[in-house]
């Protein structure tokens, strides 16, 4: 499949249509099984992670030769107008993935692993992967090619964005038994390592600094390196003063996430609260 879609991409608009349908149609069908991943990884890479640049240029094919087509529901009372390539994922009682009645969606594309629980509404993008026993809370997005492990809490209205282009761009990562809380905004790239608990309105991005106390240490992203939250770590939103200009007259400060702790068996028995709705 990797060598077809290179193939069609180099082919550019004088690509066969009909070849990139069937290859997309295929594509999706990998993905949704978790054959193929946008992200995957990856012992030998710093980050522990590398991107699958052809699945990211497949899924751009898909968009490109798909047409506008009339999606809606309920005999046309409820109208949706999407890429008649980009359909919503079929889901069955046999694959164990929760969809709790109220306005949820889940693009074809997306893996949803065993015992997934999707609370209304939230929205999954094409290209993301979904670890068994997640919890995707209301209001939530997880964007496109974004990567979320098993037993991760994604709490209500948080935002896991997701990087389709550039190809070669790292997509947002939370890995194994991550919390992510509500009101959360994690975008460009960002990692969050295993076990670590994001705290509710924290906003972390692919230039965000992080001022870590426990450590006494400032983690920053280079042009080489996402910014990656260690594993266990728990980050809390906070302010830094700004010293320079009319800062210090006007009183003004920045949000800066900050951590401020790692996780300890206190931490884990508040989160394993969320065991008892399983």
């Amino acid at each position: 499949m990797q060598s077809e879609i290179e193939a069609l991409v180099a082919a550019g608009p004088a690509a066969d249509r009909d070849a990139v349908r069937g290859m997309f149609a295929r594509l999706r069908e990998a993905l949704s099984s978790g054959e193929v991943r946008a992200a995957e990884p990856d012992s030998s890479s710093p980050m522990g992670w590398r991107v699958n640049t052809w699945v990211k240029q497949g899924i751009l094919l898909g968009f490109r030769f798909g047409e506008i087509v009339d999606m809606s529901m309920d005999h046309g009372r409820w109208p949706f107008y999407d890429k008649d390539t980009l359909p919503m994922r079929k889901l069955s009682v046999s694959t164990g993935v929760r969809i709790v009645p109220g306005g949820s969606s889940v693009r074809d594309g997306a893996h949803m692993g065993h015992g997934v629980i999707c609370m209304p509404p939230m929205f999954v993008n094409i290209g993301a992967w979904i670890g068994e026993q997640s919890l995707i809370d209301s209001h939530a997005l997880v964007g496109s090619c974004a990567q979320v492990g098993a037993r991760v809490h994604v709490s209500a209205g948080a935002q896991i964005g997701g990087v389709i282009e550039p190809v070669g761009a790292l997509p947002v990562i939370i890995e194994d038994d991550a919390l992510v809380g509500g009101n959360t905004g994690i975008y460009e790239g960002a990692i969050i390592k295993a076990r670590a608990v994001v705290a509710a309105g924290t906003v972390l991005t692919g230039s965000t600094p992080v001022y870590d106390l426990v450590r006494e240490e400032i983690i920053k992203p280079s042009a080489n390196r996402p910014l990656v939250i260690p594993e266990g770590a728990v980050v809390v939103p906070g302010a830094r003063a700004v010293t320079v200009g009319k800062g210090p007259a006007w009183g003004l400060s920045l949000a800066t996430p900050v951590i401020v702790k790692y996780r300890d068996s206190r931490t884990d028995t508040r989160t394993e609260l969320e065991a008892w709705i399983r």
